[in-house]
């Protein structure tokens, strides 16, 4: 199914939950157009220049840099993530938590910026972020963005507990929750906080903690092959050119692109 970006979706579906002060100057252009114009970017890659304004504003003609004023100003006082908390608790009925996957990914950074790092399996600059998704692989939560030049279990703690946080405030409790994640998270702390917030830990062992106390938790292998949905996830993630290789310098800007991409594929899979 294709998303139908018309002024009723946008509006009803992603204007709804901004709040009501949206930080930014008034405009002549109606705001879902900007929104539309967004999420063209977002989804074909183009530079911020190169949107083609006179296809989305037929009435009152704007430039490139009034539609990057707004998604700037959005993303530096957190609108996007505060409109995609709201989104998802709206819309919570229509997801499987049943189990939950943990993974995180590399992108490719060409312009440096905020939270960038070299990664030498990429052989480039990338930075990293974890992702929660449900059972079948529909986005949950999202760490804030840190430097590729760090495993996956870089401040597991601050970043984890950031992410059940969100989910909290989407009204979704962790209390109960049963998480897969691959051997890169076989950690103490991880699982630690998993037990202090009620999940239960389905965490895939890693050798060389084959010494260590913990190691000898017990993994459900049935249910751990429900992680791999967490791939599909990256797959739609793909979908959206921006997202494939990173020339965001703000990582705010670069978080608040993946909330947008989450709700058009949340739109995408249950409209």
């Amino acid at each position: 199914m294709v998303v139908n970006l018309s002024k009723e979706f946008i509006t009803e579906k992603i204007l709804a939950f901004f709040p009501e002060k949206k930080l930014a100057r008034k405009t002549k252009a109606p705001l879902w157009q900007i929104v539309k114009a967004i999420i063209y970017r977002l989804k074909t890659g183009c530079q911020w220049r190169e949107l083609p304004i006179q296809s989305f504003f037929d009435e009152v003609l704007i430039c490139w840099q009034t539609v990057y004023y707004y998604f700037n100003s959005w993303s530096e006082s957190g609108i996007w993530q505060k409109v995609w908390i709201q989104f998802l608790a709206h819309e919570k009925s229509c997801l499987d938590l049943s189990s939950i996957q943990l993974d995180g990914s590399h992108t490719p950074a060409k312009r440096g910026g905020e939270a960038v790092g070299y990664q030498g399996r990429k052989k480039s600059k990338t930075t990293n972020a974890l992702f929660l998704t449900d059972k079948n692989g529909l986005p949950i939560a999202m760490s804030p963005p840190f430097a590729g030049n760090h495993n996956d279990l870089f401040e597991i703690e601050s970043h984890f507990q950031k992410m059940l946080a969100d989910l909290q405030l989407s009204d979704i409790s962790p209390d109960g929750l049963f998480m897969n994640a691959d051997a890169g998270f076989d950690s103490k702390k991880l699982r630690e906080n998993c037990q202090k917030m009620g999940i239960i830990p389905n965490i895939d062992h890693n050798k060389r903690n084959r010494k260590k106390a913990y190691y000898q938790d017990i993994i459900d292998e049935e249910l751990y092959k429900e992680r791999f949905s967490v791939e599909r996830t990256n797959a739609w993630i793909d979908a959206f050119k921006i997202l494939l290789i990173r020339f965001e310098r703000k990582a705010d800007n670069w978080a608040s692109l993946h909330y947008l991409a989450f709700i058009l594929i949340f739109l995408k899979r249950n409209f």
